[in-house]
């Protein structure tokens, strides 16, 4: 995880008296330089001296356990921590590890080198309607892995995401936001969150699902493309209110070329009823795909022109009060109260437009002192009847609590005991933990030093030691199943080594190490070796060797040839006189070959010389490549051929002997 710089000014003589640079955390961290800072952490670049690497060290703000039990916000932190640490998706910031040291609760992530996608629209404007969809589509790509898994990731914005050296997107901070609203709700009746960013149902109710993640896309694709977030106001709360009570407005009012479709995609996505919605990223992403495939190239060029000015959003205090302070940057993280119905701050929303000497105001009728004394009294009975009420439910009524005791560590019958003890009844659930040892506690819910209800049912969390995974069999598939099937298997796949094949094509796997039906540990990198099949060769050369001595010279590469025969007077017969490929071509083995061998001369057919003159005819056959031999007969007076053998139109191999007599 990286931003180019703070999301609002830091001041440099605080950056130099930062604490925490040049401290190591954990032993392992060197903090060399302060990236950025937001509403829940600070940002630092570090540097992880046992794997020699840069890692981005995220440091949770210690404010925000501050009115919650340390532990339960230690415990909950860790849980969303792990959960994040389980999404690989390449657009996806990865978690490496997750502790603490001392006070301070810490992620350590991938280090991006680059900006956050707030930065780069503040300035390059709104983006052209293509890229805008480019974006959406690859940070819904990325959600959709997380909303498979169950994971939401409730603090979508321009901030939390993050575009590498490439400009590809990366999406961060997942799941920080509910880990620290778990808490903090608790006491304090507040959830974290970015104003423009909340769904509906998180204001009211403190609640989101997957649904929420994609109202939040719906106002990033309309902040991209507008160059503006969709509602203003003066105060936070004011803004939330408009969230919880208005419809997102169509991009089209404020960019009047945009087509129908956009429109209709942002309403989709912004709907205030969730169950309007797509029930999660890979639904949304589905309807992004059709937008942008709908669209003409011109449309998809276009770009908005950028807006000349936006109203400030102010933030509330964390009590919940409606009250105008300082304004922070966009895309801030910032407390609301929760259970927001906008009925207390129409005022605030609204007041501005007042005049102050309208001439019909009037000023209201003035109670008597008496009157007001007799409602203090009244108020004051009320509140010391209800204050003894409370003190006799919680003390010695139904509502009576006990502190429950911090038993992680304990082994399982030790801990049961202990709560039993103490009224409690126990659940007990089995967990894997890389950490603690098997039949020991890893936690409990609620968690050590939580307030619990009287003989409320305590879960007790016990280990049952580090998760092991039989490896499957994935020999002989293609190395994108063996990674999948090895993944869905929960394990982690390392760079495959691969090996020539005369026998497996490439890109199959030929080997897996551990071993197929081994049990080792859930976090064992599994190493694969993959085929590159045959192994590059250069054609020899076969041209006048036997026939046998070239097939064996073949079969050295693998390679079984295919014979051909046919007459040559080039080689003798029973040699190669022809070769495809030929001799010095790039080849590999196993491919295929074919040779020709001579199987004899080239035939001739033999002309009739009969009735020649002896010295005529042997002239015409040894022209022919024939051999002539003969006699003279006796008894025939002349000297022309009259008996030749073999006979005339025979056909015979070229220095064939032809007998002649004369």
């Amino acid at each position: 995880m990286h931003r180019s710089r703070a999301p609002y000014n830091v001041d440099v003589s605080e950056t130099m008296t930062d604490p925490l640079l040049g401290r190591v955390i954990d032993g392992r961290y060197e903090v060399r330089d302060r990236v950025a800072a937001g509403g829940m952490a600070t940002v630092y670049l570090a540097f992880d001296r046992r794997l020699e690497r840069d890692v981005a060290l995220k440091v949770m703000h210690p404010h925000l356990a501050a009115d919650a039990s340390e532990a339960d916000f230690v415990s909950r932190f860790r849980r969303e921590a792990k959960a994040a640490a389980r999404l690989t998706h390449p657009g996806m910031v990865r978690v490496y590890d997750q502790g603490v040291d001392g006070e301070l609760s810490y992620l350590t992530m991938e280090y991006v080198a680059g900006e956050n996608l707030r930065e780069y629209i503040n300035r390059e404007g709104p983006l052209p309607v293509g890229e805008a969809l480019d974006i959406v589509e690859k940070v819904l790509a990325a959600l959709s892995a997380a909303h498979s898994q169950g994971l939401v990731h409730r603090d979508l914005k321009p901030e939390n995401v993050l575009l590498d050296s490439d400009g590809e997107p990366k999406l961060t901070d997942f799941g920080l936001a509910r880990a620290v609203t778990e808490v903090t709700s608790t006491t304090t009746g507040t959830l974290l969150g970015t104003v423009a960013y909340l769904a509906p149902e998180l204001v009211t109710y403190g609640t989101s699902d997957m649904r929420s993640d994609v109202y939040a896309c719906g106002v990033l694709l309309y902040e991209l493309i507008t160059g503006r977030q969709p509602f203003t106001a003066h105060t936070a709360l004011a803004l939330a209110a408009r969230n919880v009570h208005e419809d997102i407005p169509a991009p089209s009012s404020q960019v009047a070329w945009l087509p129908g479709e956009v429109d209709d995609v942002v309403a989709q996505f912004t709907a205030r009823n969730p169950d309007a919605r797509p029930d999660d990223a890979a639904g949304a992403l589905i309807l992004v795909k059709d937008l942008h495939s709908s669209l003409d190239d011109p449309t998809l060029a276009r770009a908005a022109a950028r807006p000349s000015g936006a109203t400030p959003v102010a933030v509330s205090p964390d009590d919940g009060a409606t009250t105008v302070i300082e304004e922070p940057p966009s895309g801030s993280t910032i407390a609301l109260p929760i259970g927001l119905d906008g009925s207390a701050i129409d005022l605030e929303v609204y007041s501005d437009n007042l005049s102050d000497d309208d001439p019909e105001a009037t000023e209201p009728d003035q109670t008597s002192h008496r009157t007001a004394w007799w409602i203090a009294a009244i108020v004051a009975a009320v509140l010391v009847l209800a204050s003894a009420g409370v003190w006799w439910y919680q003390a010695v009524g139904p509502g009576a609590y006990t502190t429950v005791p911090d038993v992680a560590g304990q082994t399982e019958q030790g801990a049961t005991d202990t709560l039993e003890n103490l009224g409690f009844t126990v659940d007990v659930n089995n967990v894997y933990d890389d950490a603690i040892a098997a039949g020991y506690v890893v936690s409990t819910d609620p968690s050590g030093q939580e307030r619990a209800l009287d003989g409320a049912q305590i879960a007790v969390n016990v280990s049952e030691g580090k998760e092991q995974l039989e490896i499957p069999s994935v020999v002989g598939s293609s190395q994108d199943e063996a990674e999948q099937t090895l993944t869905d298997a929960g394990f982690t796949v390392g760079d495959p080594l691969t090996e020539y094949s005369d026998t497996a094509p490439e890109g199959e796997v030929l080997n897996v190490s551990p071993e197929a039906g081994e049990v080792v540990d859930h976090d064992t990198v599994i190493e694969l070796t993959v085929s590159d099949g045959p192994e590059p060769i250069t054609i020899p050369d076969l041209i006048g060797m036997r026939e046998n001595a070239s097939i064996v010279a073949l079969q050295e590469y693998g390679i079984d040839p295919e014979v051909e025969y046919g007459r040559t007077d080039e080689v003798e017969p029973g040699r190669v006189y022809v070769q495809s490929p030929d001799a010095g071509a790039d080849g590999v083995r196993t491919q295929e070959m074919t040779i020709t061998v001579s199987e004899g001369y080239p035939l001739v057919t033999i002309p009739d010389v009969r009735g020649d003159e002896y010295q005529d005819a042997k002239a015409t056959l040894e022209g022919l490549g024939l051999t002539v031999s003969g006699d003279d007969n006796p008894w025939n007076f002349t000297t022309r051929v009259y008996t030749m053998d073999p006979a005339p139109g025979s056909d015979v191999e070229r220095g064939t002997n032809v007998y002649l007599e004369y």
